[in-house]
């Protein structure tokens, strides 16, 4: 019998999700409406949060999270070295400048370290990112910053719903970014969201990711019935400059329905995890990439180190077993190069990572499998 390829990545869907597709087609409303709305308002109950904006992308929520406080061209904003390439293209996007700070060997997140050396009276805004789901040291961090008046976005792209020392990721920073591209911890397809405090903000982040309108388009469409002595339901002005980033009612239901289900879709990805330590904890020349601490946690990535990485993946391809590497540091990518600086644990690290297969719907027979490849590969090293 010839065996299935084992798939690096899957979206958990289901009949709920269908059923919240079908009952938005019933209505003919598909674009920005309601289903945002409730969205929006389930999120921030969820997160505990005052303000919770559903965009179309992560990418989107980081661009509009750093264009709101409208700082000025050529300011500098502290970036890991290792991240996805959104991370840094949202400050070019605003015409800054991005400082990669290198990352700390022991869990790949940005060195509290380099980062009191990378500062410098120009920078205005810092990006953390959680790597995988592991949490940034964000009691160190988070003072540090507010003492020199940093503005803080989270990049949680890569966790949703995890705890570090009691306190939600995504919360501990002004802006709270979250990804629900179709790979994520929970998914709409593609989608985002913004969570903050910052009530200031609020009118100038919706504003922005709706072509730069004073007005809510859908409570503007509300009143498109309503009976008034001025009839100005349909006016709106265009007071700054904005983009098309707003979620859809399509969208939406689809994250409402995830938003239920995420401590299944966290759970899930733990207890594979946990097979897959099972088996490598006492491996030689194949080690985690960072310790895992799998309690109130949501990662994202199971990753893993060898120095033998291109063999390693060629061996599990050979068992049809998908992998990949996240990430590349993104100094070596030909935008970022000019802003190079030094960060020699990346440029070491990221040679020898690999991404396993971690998804709910993963059978824990496959992970076992995929584990023994491991052993073996580990057990006949020197031949390869």
């Amino acid at each position: 019998m010839k065996k299935k390829n084992i798939r690096l990545f899957k979206p958990a869907l289901g009949n709920t999700e269908l059923n919240s597709i079908k009952r938005v087609f019933k209505r003919s409303w598909i674009g920005y409406g309601s289903e945002v709305k409730k969205f929006e308002d389930e999120w921030k109950r969820y997160f505990k949060v005052k303000h919770a904006v559903a965009v179309n992308s992560c990418t989107a929520a980081l661009h509009t999270s750093l264009a709101v406080n409208n700082f000025k061209k050529n300011k500098k904003v502290l970036v890991p070295a290792i991240t996805f390439s959104a991370t840094a293209a949202s400050v070019l996007y605003c015409g800054l400048k991005p400082v990669f700070v290198d990352i700390n060997p022991y869990d790949l997140n940005i060195s509290f370290k380099d980062l009191k050396k990378k500062y410098s009276k120009d920078c205005v805004a810092l990006m953390i990112v959680h790597f995988g789901g592991q949490p940034c040291e964000m009691e160190k961090i988070i003072p540090w910053a507010k003492k020199r008046k940093l503005v803080v976005i989270e990049d949680c792209a890569e966790t949703c719903g995890g705890f570090y020392k009691n306190k939600r990721l995504g919360t501990w920073g002004d802006y709270g970014c979250f990804s629900f591209e179709e790979k994520k911890i929970m998914t709409t397809g593609d989608g985002g969201m913004i969570c903050t405090n910052n009530s200031k903000k609020l009118n100038l982040i919706k504003s922005f990711s709706f072509h730069g309108w004073n007005r809510d388009p859908y409570l503007r469409h509300k009143k498109s019935l309503k009976v008034e002595k001025k009839n100005n339901h349909w006016d709106y002005d265009v007071k700054t400059l904005g983009y098309k980033y707003n979620m859809n009612d399509l969208t939406a239901c689809i994250g409402r329905e995830q938003l239920k289900k995420i401590k299944w879709l966290n759970s899930s990805r733990i207890n594979l995890i946990k097979v897959y330590l099972k088996y490598i904890k006492n491996l030689k020349h194949i080690k985690t990439s960072f310790e895992y601490r799998l309690a109130r946690s949501s990662y994202w990535m199971m990753t893993i180190r060898c120095k033998k990485r291109e063999k390693l993946i060629n061996f599990l391809k050979s068992h049809k077993i998908s992998t990949s590497v996240h990430l590349k540091p993104l100094p070596k990518l030909k935008v970022y190069k000019k802003f190079n600086s030094k960060t020699p644990n990346a440029n070491k690290i990221w040679l020898q990572l690999i991404t396993l297969p971690l998804f709910p719907d993963l059978k824990k027979d496959k992970v076992k499998f995929i584990s023994k490849k491991l052993i073996q590969f580990d057990k006949n090293y020197e031949k390869f």
